[in-house]
């Protein structure tokens, strides 16, 4: 999957620097939810366990060829939100140095194509820290409604005390 400035593709054992570059910046990891990165090894470890998946991407900024962030999908069972058995919840982060710059609409887009297109789901969920309204924002660009509902995640190192707002967007 791809557009002029970004590639979505399999994390790479070799992305493991990169990703410890970008994950160890403590105002990445914490607005999604998780720890920052504290060694190139504990990246690689997460890119062999926690993106070794068909659902899991980098971004990739082709300018560069390096990963600049990462792009995903929860199914059924696995997502923080309670979605049906043909939803997927959404997830993503990018470094700092690319915020505000449209990546990750343009990654969000990606993904919401092939999930509705590829993949046939009828309903993509996500949701976002009330304290990162920005994430926010990528998603409402992207066509996602606020649901009204506030959730916590469980499932998170850094999120299970932090209320979230639920977000939805269906399949038209």
């Amino acid at each position: 999957m791809e557009t002029n400035r970004i590639i979505l593709r399999p994390w790479r054992d070799s992305d493991a620097e990169v990703l410890y570059k970008w994950a160890s910046d403590p105002d990445v990891g914490p607005r999604a939810g998780w720890p920052p990165h504290k060694s190139v090894e504990e990246s690689l470890e997460i890119i062999r366990t926690i993106f070794h998946n068909d659902r899991t991407w980098a971004i990739e900024l082709k300018e560069t060829g390096e990963a600049i962030g990462c792009m995903g999908y929860f199914i059924y069972g696995e997502s923080n939100i309670n979605i049906g058995v043909n939803d997927a919840e959404a997830g993503y982060w990018i470094a700092k140095r690319y915020w505000n710059q449209g990546i990750c609409t343009e990654a969000l887009r990606l993904l919401i194509d092939y999930c509705f297109n590829e993949k046939k789901f009828q309903t993509i969920w996500s949701d976002f820290f009330v304290d990162n309204p920005a994430s926010g924002r990528v998603m409402e660009k992207c066509g996602f409604h606020d649901t009204g509902e506030i959730n916590y995640c469980s499932r998170l190192q850094m999120g299970s005390d932090r209320p979230v707002k639920v977000m939805k967007l269906r399949k038209c």
